[in-house]
C-alpha cells in the first residue's frame, strides 16, 4: 500500500459491515425482552423508557458492573454464551437489595476485532439475563478498537435502572436483634473471585473437561452463569416484609452482609446451616485457602442474603421455595459487642 493509496475505516481495522450484521442479530434478541414502559427500539441515539404509572412516588435505582476476569476463562474455554447473563445479574441483583424492580439494561461490548458470532453469543446471554430479571434490553454500545485488546478478547460492562416506591425502599434500618438470616443458594462462584479461581486452576492444572460434579465438568461449573433472583424476591416481597438484603459479590459473606446492618448488630452465620458446593471445597483444598479468606472472597454457596423478623421467617422461607429458590436459615441477628466484626461465620 503506497503513501497515496486511499484508506478506508476497514483498512484501519474497523469493519462497519460486521457491526451492522451484529445489530441485525441483536434486534430479535432485544425484542424478546420488551416490557411495559419501553418507548423505542434498538438503534436510536438514546433509549426511551416511561416509569410505570402504578408508582406513586417512584425512586430510580441504578447499578453498574462488569464480569471481571471470568472473561479470561471464557476466552480460554471458548465459551461466550453465559457471561452475558453474568453481566446482567451483577447489576440487577445489586439494585434488587433496595427493593427495586428492574426496568431496563444497557451494555457495552468492546473488542479489538469484531467477531459477529462471538458477540452475538455474548449478547444472547445478556438478553437471556434480561428476560430472567424482567427488564428490557433497550440499548448498548459495540466498540471495535484495533490495538486496544489482544486477538480474540473483549471486555464487557453494563448498567441497570430500576424503580422502587419511595415508602418501600429497603435500607436495613429496621434490622434488630432476633431477626432471622435466610440464604438463597448460588449457582456457583457467580462472577467474583475469578483471579483466585484462575490461579488455583493454573496451579492444579486439572482436566477442565473431565467429570467434576455429577455430569458437569469443571469448565461447566466455573462458567455457570450467576443466578438472577429478581422475580422470585419481588414476588416474596408481596407476601412478607423484608428488612434487609445483601447480594454476595466481591468481598463474600464477610464484607457484603455488614453493608445492610445497623452498627449495633451482628449477623452470626452457622457454617453448617447450608451445603457448600463441591467447587468451593475443591478450591480451598487445591489452593490451600484459609477458611476466613474463603468467606471474604467467595459466596461459598449463598448468593443472596435476606433478613426478616422471626415472626415472618416461616412465611418468607415458604414463599421463596414456592418461587423456586433453595433457601436456608443460615443465622440470626444479635447485639454487637464492642467493635467486633459485623458478620461472623461460626
Amino acid at each position: 500500500m503506497t503513501q497515496n493509496t486511499p484508506l478506508s475505516y476497514r483498512d484501519a481495522g474497523v469493519d462497519i459491515d460486521a457491526g451492522d450484521a451484529l445489530v441485525d442479530r441483536i434486534k430479535p434478541l432485544a425484542k424478546k425482552t420488551l416490557r411495559d414502559g419501553v418507548l423505542g427500539g434498538i438503534g436510536g441515539f438514546g433509549a426511551l423508557f416511561e416509569v410505570p404509572k402504578r408508582y406513586q412516588e417512584p425512586v430510580l435505582v441504578s447499578g453498574t458492573d462488569g464480569v471481571g476476569t471470568k472473561l479470561k476463562l471464557a476466552f480460554q474455554l471458548n465459551r461466550h454464551d453465559t457471561v452475558g447473563q453474568d453481566l446482567v445479574a451483577m447489576s440487577v441483583n445489586d439494585i434488587l437489595v433496595q427493593g427495586a424492580e428492574s426496568l431496563f439494561f444497557l451494555d457495552y461490548f468492546a473488542c479489538g476485532k469484531l467477531h459477529v458470532d462471538t458477540a452475538a453469543a455474548v449478547v444472547g446471554g445478556i438478553a437471556r439475563g434480561c428476560e430472567l430479571a424482567g427488564c428490557a434490553l433497550i440499548g448498548g454500545e459495540t466498540a471495535e478498537m484495533p490495538g486496544m485488546y489482544p486477538a480474540g478478547e473483549y471486555d464487557l460492562a453494563g448498567f441497570a435502572v430500576g424503580v422502587v416506591e419511595k415508602s418501600k425502599i429497603i435500607d436495613g434500618k429496621s434490622i434488630a436483634e432476633g431477626d432471622v438470616v435466610l440464604g438463597l443458594a448460588s449457582s456457583g462462584a457467580h462472577s467474583n473471585g475469578y483471579s483466585l479461581v484462575r490461579k488455583i486452576i493454573e496451579r492444579s492444572n486439572p482436566d477442565m473437561d473431565a467429570p467434576f460434579d455429577g455430569e458437569r465438568s469443571l469448565a461447566d461449573v466455573v462458567m455457570a452463569p450467576t443466578r438472577i433472583y429478581v422475580k422470585q424476591v419481588l414476588a416474596t416481597m408481596q407476601k412478607v416484609t423484608i428488612k434487609g438484603m445483601a447480594h454476595i459479590t466481591g468481598g463474600g459473606l464477610l464484607e457484603n452482609v455488614p453493608r445492610v446492618l445497623p452498627e449495633n448488630t451482628v449477623a452470626e452465620l452457622q457454617k453448617a446451616a447450608w451445603p457448600r458446593p463441591k467447587l468451593f471445597d475443591w478450591m480451598q483444598q487445591e489452593g490451600q485457602v484459609d477458611e476466613k479468606e474463603m468467606h471474604r472472597t467467595f459466596n461459598c454457596g449463598i448468593g443472596m442474603v435476606i433478613i426478616v423478623s422471626a415472626a415472618e421467617a416461616d412465611a418468607a422461607e415458604a414463599e421463596l421455595k414456592a418461587q423456586g429458590e433453595a433457601v436456608y436459615r443460615i443465622g440470626r441477628i444479635r447485639a454487637r459487642q464492642g467493635d467486633e466484626a459485623q458478620t461472623l461465620v461460626v
